[in-house]
């Protein structure tokens, strides 16, 4: 008898355990960890998932595009990446990603170049040298913002370098300016005052280039299976991502203690940077919970007009799912 009761409590153990066993979500950065990426280790270290019963798995991508794809065959189930990685593949093809909720609701896009370079505003950037990453997004938009304004898409000499190379290109005057996010401006900022000089930064979205940044997005195989999880871990998500912009520093530390190799004082500097593009003059108008109409729009007639694709070959809306943020 005492037997069949120490197995029975055994079972019932094992099922108690299974039943509070935590739900998992792969998440995955869209470029490797830095201080622009905080928000997923932050919401990690203060228990913020746990609280909600999911453990979460953090990798990290090679782009926007990348994440997408990674959603798409079910090797992800959350990630960050730009909203127009998301409109661009679905235009493309039937593909089951979607955006949940913006997280840049500017665009990050911008010129760096040096104090007294003569650079004060996107215009003076015509008949000068510019460097960008090989493989930047912002390189397929350049020329629709270079037209916008008023420039013609030959009117930039364009060098596509290593992204390691640009700072020190920059710094040295090889370069006249760099095509960069505004995420990376402390590190850039750092190299040039080596050099004795201090950097300037122009943002695209202060020339036209309205649209959404960085987004929330989701594999909709995983809403569909888990839209209880998905509704959990977005509230997680965007918890931490409220306590990162309130105390830069802690995320850098949250940063620090699961990615070792970083430099926390950057990290810190690096997320302060991001700040503005998720806290504005939009957010206030606009909220931060779902994304406007019109603006969602503007994003998707950028996507077309670089991609060479017809404005009505997508309704943008299709590409968010609504119903999973508080």
């Amino acid at each position: 008898m005492f037997k069949k009761t120490l197995i029975a409590s055994s079972l019932l153990a094992l099922f108690s355990q299974a039943a509070l066993a935590a739900d998992t979500v792969r998440w995955l950065n869209d470029w490797l960890p830095a201080g622009d990426k905080a928000v997923i280790y932050l919401g990690v270290d203060k228990g913020l998932f746990a609280e909600q019963d999911i453990e979460v798995e953090i990798a990290s991508a090679r782009g926007g595009s990348d994440v997408v794809t990674k959603l798409a065959t079910a090797s992800a189930d959350f990630g960050s990446a730009g909203l127009a990685s998301v409109l661009q593949a679905r235009a493309q093809g039937p593909v089951p990603v979607v955006a949940v909720a913006p997280i840049y609701n500017k665009q990050p896009d911008a010129f760096f170049t040096a104090e007294g370079s003569g650079i004060n505003q996107f215009k003076d950037i015509a008949g000068k040298t510019v460097a960008t990453p090989t493989f930047s997004a912002s390189n397929v938009v350049f020329p629709l913002v270079l037209e916008a304004n008023g420039i013609a898409r030959d009117g930039v000499k364009l060098l596509k370098l290593d992204p390691g190379a640009l700072a020190p290109m920059l710094a040295t005057g090889k370069v006249d300016a760099t095509i960069n996010w505004v995420t990376v401006a402390p590190g850039f900022a750092r190299s040039m005052q080596e050099a004795g000089k201090q950097l300037k930064v122009i943002p695209w979205s202060d020339y036209g280039f309205d649209g959404y940044g960085l987004s929330l997005i989701a594999s909709e195989r995983f809403l569909k299976d888990n839209p209880e999880v998905a509704k959990k871990f977005i509230k997680a998500y965007r918890q931490a991502q409220e306590m990162a912009i309130a105390d830069p520093a802690a995320a850098a530390a949250a940063l620090k203690k699961m990615v070792p190799e970083i430099d926390e004082q950057q990290a810190v500097e690096q997320f302060e940077a991001s700040v503005p593009l998720m806290q504005n003059e939009i957010s206030e108008a606009e909220g931060t919970a779902k994304f406007d109409a019109k603006r969602l729009e503007t994003t998707w007639q950028w996507v077309a007009r670089a991609q060479n694709l017809p404005s009505d070959s997508l309704d943008p809306a299709q590409v968010i799912a609504n119903g999973f943020v508080e």
